[in-house]
């Protein structure tokens, strides 16, 4: 799939980075006979492996279906994304640690010309990777990759408050590592736990924007002659794997071949859209003027305008008991559901004492 191929090849890049960014400072240690540099270039490579992570988690999560997973492995991609903000989240830490000692016990660090020339070089090529690869992500809606790009741009705030530690170190002979890095790590450790959020939340079943819910009612309304969209549900099983479902209302008079028709458009156009494998139900409409219209026209009337509804859909009259079914979302106020649709009922009795009624209380999953 070409957002993978993209996916693969910004790892790629980042690997590639780091490596020639570990080269760099390998050499420049090497003839400097600079063990501190070495080590930093060794620290580089190890920073390759977000980019690794990426590359394998992609390219997993492009294992078709088969009978245990029958969705797909699409998630696969969200747990990349929970490695990489986890080492994100260890390093603030470990930072964090370190750079308390130092604010107790100071040490006195030594700075030459060819090390500050390590550390702006390093700067710069981790802030164009962080920007490049933080972006591709946000692009490609992938949370791996902006996490990897995260992970080198806080690289390059580690290194860069290193650099101006070093100055002030130099000008004013004050220490400040400690300070410094103890207020990054604390950066740090706040934006790994933020990076974490948002694959967990994908993983247990976030809500979907308001955007796309807009988007998708705009869509399956310009399908004649429906006159309604509800209960939408969707179930993220990947970037690339949405499977929902939705109730649209229709007139009563359309037949079963009609709404055959009807659904089966609906489906394809929102798969062609939005890439969402769809189930679309039926909500029957009484449009002509018999008892049953009236009864629902003037029962839905009355529903809508209560106090703690939200919304009220799917009429259902049964004659030979004089039953009528209605569900209703509610709104966020009300808490004990069950309670309310007793007394939903009860009241709607007393205003049409002809008839029975069960209020079927729905949960708003998408607005």
């Amino acid at each position: 799939m070409e957002r993978n191929k993209k996916i693969i090849r910004t790892s790629i890049i980042g690997v590639i980075a780091n490596v020639l960014l570990a080269a760099f400072k390998a050499l420049v240690g090497l003839l400097a006979g600079s063990i501190a540099i070495v080590m930093d270039a060794v620290n580089n490579l190890s920073d390759a492996l977000s980019s690794v992570i990426t590359i394998v988690g992609t390219k997993l999560s492009e294992r078709p279906a088969d009978r245990e997973h029958p969705f797909g492995h699409g998630r696969i991609e969200y747990f990349s994304a929970i490695i990489i903000a986890v080492i994100v989240l260890s390093a603030g830490v470990g930072s964090l640690v370190e750079s308390v000692q130092k604010i107790f016990e100071p040490t006195v660090p030594q700075y030459t010309t060819l090390t500050l020339v390590v550390i702006v070089v390093a700067i710069l090529v981790k802030i164009v990777l962080g920007i490049f690869v933080k972006r591709t992500g946000e692009q490609l809606k992938s949370d791996a990759l902006k996490a990897s790009g995260a992970d080198a741009l806080f690289d390059a705030l580690v290194t860069l408050a290193t650099l101006v530690s070093a100055g002030i170190m130099l000008i004013w002979e004050v220490n400040l590592d400690g300070i410094f890095g103890t207020l990054i790590s604390l950066v740090i450790i706040k934006a790994g736990v933020e990076m974490l959020a948002s694959p967990v939340n994908e993983l247990l079943g976030s809500r979907i924007s308001p955007e796309f819910v807009s988007a998708l009612k705009k869509e399956v309304k310009s399908h004649e002659p429906v006159m309604g969209v509800y209960d939408i549900v969707m179930n993220n099983y990947g970037p690339n794997t949405i499977i929902g479902s939705l109730h649209v209302s229709v007139p009563d008079t359309l037949t079963a071949r009609d709404v055959h028709r009807l659904t089966r458009h609906i489906s394809q156009c929102v798969y062609d859209k939005f890439g969402v494998i769809l189930t679309v139900g039926i909500y029957a409409v009484s449009t002509g003027d018999t008892e049953i219209g009236r009864l629902q026209r003037a029962v839905m009337q009355y529903v809508t305008q209560h106090e703690g509804v939200m919304q009220a859909h799917a009429f259902y009259y049964y004659e030979d008991k004089q039953l009528v079914t209605i569900d209703v979302v509610p709104t966020d106020d009300v808490k004990d559901s069950n309670q309310f649709a007793h007394l939903m009922a009860a009241d709607l009795h007393a205003q049409f004492p002809r008839y029975n009624f069960s209020i079927i209380v729905d949960h708003n999953y998408s607005e």
